[in-house]
């Protein structure tokens, strides 16, 4: 296993636990978050990107496999909406990796884990071309308008889904 933080700041050196804002977390218990490889689509954009991202998971009908893909040789999908396409064609992304020593399993379909102690990169990668990092981690990419009507259908299917940053999308 492998596991990673995505930035857009390239130079970052150590990271130190933080609180975090979720309320359905410890306030009192600072964590260090990295996102698993089979995951780490779900972040390959800019930071502040709108995005509705899924996969398929081992509850996953044959049905939402059909009707969610339009390929039966991929198995996630990430759509953004129209309006982020130039940025996200000219957004640098760094990945960070991490030792996977300290880490434990946070959230097993959003592929989260958590440190509650300092971390240093092991290593760092640079995206120069997030679309063909996607293409080449075999991902189904798409682009729409608006995001909100996909977004409800995938919530009420059987994929395993993520909403990121849904606050600067589109008004329905």
């Amino acid at each position: 296993m492998r596991l990673f933080h995505v930035s857009e700041e390239e130079n970052i050196q150590i990271f130190e636990p933080r609180i975090p804002s979720r309320n359905d977390l410890d306030k009192n218990v600072g964590l260090v978050w990295a996102i698993d490889e089979a995951r780490l689509p779900n972040f390959l954009t800019p930071r502040d990107c709108p995005r509705v991202t899924y996969h398929i998971g081992k509850d996953t009908s044959e049905i939402d496999k059909k009707k969610f893909f339009t390929s039966f040789t991929v198995s996630h999908t990430l759509i953004i909406e129209s309006k982020w396409l130039d940025k996200m064609k000219n957004t640098t992304l760094y990945l960070y990796e991490f030792n996977v020593d300290d880490f434990i399993l946070q959230d097993d379909v959003a592929g989260y884990y958590v440190a509650t102690t300092t971390q240093i990169p092991i290593a760092k990668y640079q995206l120069k071309d997030l679309f063909s990092e996607l293409v080449k981690r075999n991902v189904e990419i798409r682009i729409t308008d608006n995001l909100w009507d996909i977004a409800k259908e995938v919530k009420a299917s059987t994929l395993n889904w993520s909403l990121c940053r849904m606050g600067y999308a589109q008004p329905y």
